[in-house]
C-alpha cells in the first residue's frame, strides 16, 4: 500500500502542489512562492541543494519530505535537516508520516550524520506529540533566528571588503 520514492525533475508540480498544501496548513499560504524554475536550478542541478522523497499510498502522491545536508562543527559530521513534511490530510493517520521520518533516519546513519533535525510550529501539539513518541526531543533553549527580504538584502549590502592595516593608516 505505502510506499516512498525519490522526487524527480519530472515531480516539480507535484512538489510545488504539496509545499502549497503545507502552507495552506501552517496558515501562510501567500509565504509559499516557489516556482518550478527555482525548484530545477535548485534540487535537480549538478549540485542540488535539497532532496525530496515521495509517498504514494496506492500509487497516489499521499505526502513529501524535503530535505538537505547540514554540518556539525562541533560533531566534525553532517547532519540531515528535514525542512519540509506533510501528508495529505485524507491519508493521514496511515502511518505514512512515521515511515517518511524512519526512512530518513535510516539515510542519516547510513550517510554518518551526527544528527537528525526539523522545526515544528509552537501551536501543532499533535505533532509535537508524535515527534516526541518517536525520541525527538524539543530543544527550547535554542531560538531560531531569520533575515529574509529587504532586511537580508540591506544587511547583504552592508558588507564592505575588509582593508588591509596598513591602507588603514
Amino acid at each position: 500500500m505505502l510506499s516512498i520514492r525519490r522526487a524527480t525533475s519530472d515531480d516539480i508540480p507535484l512538489i510545488l502542489e504539496f509545499i502549497r498544501e503545507l502552507a495552506e496548513y501552517e496558515r501562510a499560504p501567500e509565504e509559499a512562492v516557489a516556482t518550478p524554475e527555482a525548484l530545477l536550478d535548485h534540487g535537480y542541478s549538478a549540485n542540488p541543494r535539497f532532496y525530496v522523497e515521495i509517498a504514494e499510498w496506492d500509487g497516489e502522491p499521499a505526502g513529501f519530505a524535503l530535505w538537505f545536508f547540514n554540518y556539525s562543527t562541533w560533531q566534525g559530521k553532517p547532519g540531515l535537516y528535514l525542512e519540509d513534511l506533510f501528508v495529505r490530510p485524507r491519508f493521514r493517520r496511515k502511518g505514512i508520516g512515521r515511515a517518511l521520518l524512519t526512512y530518513l533516519a535510516k539515510v542519516a546513519v547510513e550517510k554518518g550524520c551526527g544528527r537528525y533535525q526539523w522545526q515544528v510550529l509552537d501551536w501543532n501539539t499533535p505533532a509535537i506529540e508524535f515527534y516526541q513518541t518517536l525520541g525527538a526531543k524539543v530543544m527550547k533553549e535554542w531560538l531560531t533566528m531569520r533575515v529574509s527580504g529587504e532586511a537580508l538584502r540591506e544587511l547583504g549590502a552592508s558588507w564592505h571588503e575588509p582593508q588591509e592595516a596598513s591602507q588603514k593608516q
